[in-house]
């Protein structure tokens, strides 16, 4: 039986359908495993990132090391860049933690734990104005459990840059955070010598007060009676 050139095209057609179809097929069982092995990637990446931190008090070397395989498997995970960020902080290499903050951030822009950390790092390289507007980004997210951090730092770096005014405001913001992140002692001394730079020394006797108690025997309390001696009586 002979076919027509019609008949034939549409069994090639046919064919050509078949064909794609099963292309189509196994297309999809590749992204179905492709799914599945990242699924595994991001599960191994935060069970390295929880080994890492576990082990950052006891090992630091440890720690980078789990901290990087996190990121290998997935280069997307914030806290362990963090990690390593930290890792490089404590060690002074501050361009290399520079570097991993900066890579969490463009991750989460609203990650505002990075920022503030990252704004240490700048104020360490006196980069003051960076530092600034990392403190400033890391308050501009209401959801950061831990403001008073950013603002302790801020109002230092304002401070060493003239705005003894801003530096005011923001750290008496910083006293009204509860429960505190920063010590309180630290945090009343730093407002003390804001206020004596205003030549509010009224204000810096009673914040030394407070240090003072708070901080019996410290540090930050022979800090404060240095401090109390340069007020006027």
């Amino acid at each position: 039986m002979t076919t027509t050139r019609r008949e034939q095209d549409r069994a090639a057609h046919a064919v050509g359908i078949d064909t794609r179809s099963r292309w189509l097929v196994l297309l999809l069982g590749v992204c179905v495993l492709s799914g599945c092995a990242n699924e595994e990637n991001l599960r191994k990446s935060k069970g390295f990132y929880q080994e890492g931190v576990a082990r950052l008090s006891s090992d630091q070397q440890q720690a980078y090391v789990s901290f990087q395989k996190a990121v290998k498997l997935n280069p997307d995970n914030k806290e362990a860049h963090y990690g390593l960020g930290h890792i490089y902080s404590s060690q002074g290499r501050f361009k290399l933690a520079e570097e991993s903050f900066r890579e969490a951030i463009r991750i989460d822009g609203d990650y505002a734990e990075a920022n503030t950390y990252l704004g240490q790092v700048l104020a360490n390289q006196d980069r003051w104005k960076e530092a600034i507007a990392a403190y400033r980004q890391a308050l501009s997210n209401p959801l950061y459990p831990t403001p008073d951090l950013a603002r302790f730092h801020l109002g230092k770096a304002l401070m060493h840059e003239g705005d003894l005014q801003g530096a005011m405001e923001v750290l008496e913001d910083a006293t009204t955070v509860t429960p505190p992140n920063v010590p309180p002692a630290m945090l009343q001394l730093e407002l003390a010598r804001v206020y004596h730079k205003l030549g509010f020394d009224v204000r810096a006797r009673e914040a030394l007060a407070k240090v003072s108690n708070l901080d019996k025997g410290g540090e930050q309390a022979a800090a404060a009676q240095e401090l109390l001696g340069q007020l006027k009586p």
